[in-house]
């Protein structure tokens, strides 16, 4: 397969964000993190792209035209009530619906691609943490999530192969409340015909997810300081 390195430079270029590392899904904090607020308690939330959504798994290039997070039955996307929106030792964890990605295409012609997402095995979730700057770190269940490329070249990419598996970037508050993605890696395992790269064992995603109240627009997600009493 060729991939255009201009083609994915002008893709990456789309998106702005903050260096992004990969981190275990754990949840928890690092040693000495601040405690955390998320208010306002017991409201819904949702996480829509601001732009494209950029995957590199070695020779393949995706961008998702949309992607988003939106609440529905249950629980998901609802911050916690009560007690549960403060955490005086580090995130607080907010469970997600497992996000949706449309109009995937690879600057390779020739090439169709879906990408589906599940949480069979775990679910999806965001812990965000107070701090200047604040992170946001999101959870991927174990094969929460697959890429698939058809046509001149059939390949599988699966997130988070072996277990759940997580990436950690910042959460911007000033300029509207977003979460922030650049180049963040992540575990994955490629199958497919001769030609599919099976020796990648990481990908990375490019992207930033605006954070809005469902329940009550006129009120922004805020992140801050867990305070004492």
């Amino acid at each position: 397969m060729i991939i255009h390195k201009n083609s994915r430079r002008s893709s990456l270029l789309l998106l702005s964000g903050a260096t992004l590392m990969l981190a275990a899904a754990t949840p928890g904090a690092a040693a000495g993190a601040p405690g955390t607020s998320l208010s306002p308690a017991g409201h819904r939330l949702s996480a829509v792209a601001a732009g494209p959504v950029v995957f590199e798994a070695g020779p393949i290039v995706v961008t998702c035209a949309a992607s988003s997070s939106l609440p529905g039955t249950g629980s998901r996307n609802t911050i916690p009530d009560g007690p549960a929106a403060a955490n005086p030792a580090g995130p607080v964890t907010v469970r997600i619906a497992p996000p949706t990605f449309k109009d995937c295409t690879t600057d390779a012609p020739g090439l169709r691609v879906a990408v589906e997402t599940n949480e069979t095995a775990g679910p999806w979730q965001v812990q965000l943490q107070y701090g200047t700057p604040g992170t946001a770190r999101l959870s991927i269940p174990s094969g929460g999530f697959v890429l698939k490329t058809s046509g001149l070249l059939s390949c599988t990419a699966t997130a988070a192969p072996n277990g759940p598996a997580g990436a950690e970037g910042r959460w911007r508050q000033e300029g509207g409340s977003a979460v922030l993605l650049e180049r963040a890696p992540i575990p994955v395992k490629l199958e497919g015909s001769f030609f599919c790269a099976t020796s990648v064992t990481s990908a990375t995603i490019t992207a930033e997810y605006t954070v809005r109240n469902t329940t009550d627009p006129a009120r922004p997600i805020t992140v801050g300081p867990s305070l004492p009493g």
